[in-house]
């Protein structure tokens, strides 16, 4: 069974940065993607960004394009989220994800089975 585990998360000033891991156990395979998704009271879980583990190749939504970056450690089987320019709008509840599937099917959460419990991230104006 896949577990995964978030950490990293805080509070931080506006224009501020954090860097969020995942670590993934219960599984090796460097097949299919990691995603984050995250979700604010009252909103829906939205996605964030996606990294395939075997290729390495991302995706990122366009509200954090340029601010954003998702790296993975294939050795240390963690993904990373690392989050700069933070404003206030990008406070929520992140999470890590894993689908086997790859491209655009990774951009939506009813693909990822597995799912870590979340770390909050507040970013303060």
């Amino acid at each position: 069974q896949v577990q995964l585990v978030e950490s990293g998360g805080g509070l931080v000033q506006a224009g501020g940065s954090l860097r969020l891991s995942c670590a993934r156990s219960g599984s090796t395979a460097s097949s299919g993607a990691m995603g984050w998704f995250r979700q604010a009271p009252g909103k829906d879980r939205e996605f964030v960004a996606t990294i395939s583990w075997s290729s390495g190749s991302t995706a990122y939504a366009d509200s954090v394009k340029g601010r954003f970056t998702i790296s993975r450690d294939n050795a240390k089987n963690t993904v990373y989220l690392q989050m700069n320019s933070l404003k206030p709008e990008d406070t929520a509840v992140y999470y890590c994800a894993a689908t086997p599937y790859y491209g655009s099917k990774t951009y939506y959460p009813n693909n990822y089975p597995y799912w870590g419990q979340g770390t909050q991230v507040t970013v303060s104006s």
